[in-house]
């Protein structure tokens, strides 16, 4: 690379990298051949439109790309289509809503404090702004445990045209037979972000929500499904032309939803990053990537586990997934930012985040966020977490220790150093 600022800033990025130890739970690394993808030579090409009805020409190897990559994710989470041009989790989802719903209809998705996302209708974003959020939430935090009888309640008052089951700090499995239940009870369809879980689900260590009904499925690309950064829409019912209007219903939700992609909210897909998902689904149809999701599994219970043993207050009391939720406030009277704040002083890389009914702020919360799909790609195992629970205890205890820090930085960066990163093979 010739521009040696940014040759300079990749250099330290691969460092802090190599160095420390990614926690947070919507991160992972890469392997060698989807940065080779990402890099290639389809970065060049326009190719608006889908696999065989383009709107440029020169398109013969993007059609067949862009059908592997089809192939592939119809293939790991059993969907009648997939749409792999979305560039990111929140146009996936702002799709989605305009694809089935119109201005002012009620969408229902999960209190955002005990675990929702920003694009199931945070205050400020632009879907809270066309359409009527209501919420469900959690009964028992001591469990995490949904109130499925109060959602019923509110579903039937609101009569939502669309059910949103997912989450991105929630550390439980729901019950996708109870959302289907309810979604017949009052005729909505029944969408599932599972841009957190996507690679637990194709790994076959997570529920497949369209086992139990339900008729799309939105992810991320990256996060536990170690793809590139972005995203894709799967669906049931009948595919169609997507150049062509179909009528309003169930059954073509996989048309609408492509208009609603192209041309509805994007243009040009980016090919480099669907070539990249084409090789990332590849490598999670194999029984490696399934071992891998049951390594997660195991680490996280396991670190959640050493955690609790240090005086850290988990929400729900554990994790059934790959993703943990800490009450620092509660633990340590601290809050998430000064504890994100003095891990990332000794190597180790997680978020702030609110917990159930916070009474704090969002940008000072009481919680801290952090999961186990980074380190368990880069090869640590279920004993490697009580250093990282003692690690992360000793940081939080000996904060104005400067010294005490330094010789944590010392030690994680020595353990870091024996887990090449996935790029490096």
């Amino acid at each position: 690379m010739k521009d040696d600022k940014v040759k300079k800033l990749i250099a330290a990025e691969e460092k802090r990298q190599r160095e420390g130890l990614e926690l947070i739970p919507s991160e992972n690394y890469v392997s060698r051949d989807v940065l080779d993808a990402m890099g290639s030579v389809f970065t060049n090409k326009y190719s608006e439109g889908f696999p065989g009805k383009r709107y440029y020409g020169g398109q013969i190897n993007t059609d067949k790309v862009e059908q592997l990559a089809i192939d592939r994710a119809k293939a790991l989470f059993g969907a009648d289509h997939a749409n792999v041009q979305s560039h990111s989790g929140a146009p996936a989802n702002e799709a989605v809503y305009h694809a089935w719903c119109e201005p002012g209809d009620t969408i229902m998705g999960m209190e955002l404090s005990h675990g929702g996302h920003l694009t199931h209708g945070r205050p400020g974003t632009i879907s809270a702004k066309l359409f009527n959020f209501v919420r469900y939430g959690i009964k028992d935090i001591e469990t995490g445990e949904i109130d499925y009888d109060a959602m019923l309640s509110v579903a039937k008052k609101t009569k939502p045209k669309l059910i949103i089951a997912g989450f991105s700090s929630y550390p439980r499995e729901l019950d996708y037979a109870k959302f289907a239940e309810i979604g017949k009870e009052v005729n909505a369809v029944l969408m599932a972000d599972m841009a957190h879980i996507a690679g637990l689900i194709a790994g076959k260590a997570a529920k497949n929500p369209l086992d139990y009904g339900f008729h799309i499925i939105t992810t991320t690309t990256h996060k536990t499904l170690r793809g590139p950064r972005g995203a894709m829409i799967l669906s049931m019912g009948q595919v169609s032309n997507p150049l062509k209007p179909v009528d309003k219903t169930v059954q073509n939700l996989p048309t609408l939803i492509d208009r609603m992609v192209f041309p509805g909210i994007q243009g040009g897909p980016h090919m480099h990053t669907i070539a990249a998902k084409a090789v990332a689904f590849g490598e999670a149809a194999t029984p490696d990537f399934q071992e891998y999701c049951q390594r997660i599994l195991k680490n996280s219970k396991r670190l959640a586990d050493e955690l609790m043993k240090r005086g850290f207050k988990l929400i729900t009391n554990g994790t059934d997934n790959h993703l943990i939720l800490a009450d620092v406030k509660t633990s340590f009277d601290l809050d998430g930012g000064e504890v994100e704040e003095v891990l990332d002083k000794i190597g180790l890389t997680l978020n702030k985040n609110v917990i159930p009914d916070d009474p704090l702020p969002p940008f000072k919360p009481s919680g801290i966020r952090l999961g186990t799909p980074a380190i368990t790609t880069r090869g640590l195992k279920e004993d490697d977490m009580a250093q990282v629970a003692e690690w992360m205890h000793q940081a939080v205890k000996n904060r104005n220790d400067a010294k005490k820090l330094d010789l944590l930085s010392n030690e994680v960066r020595e353990f870091c150093l024996q887990f090449p990163l996935p790029s490096d093979n």
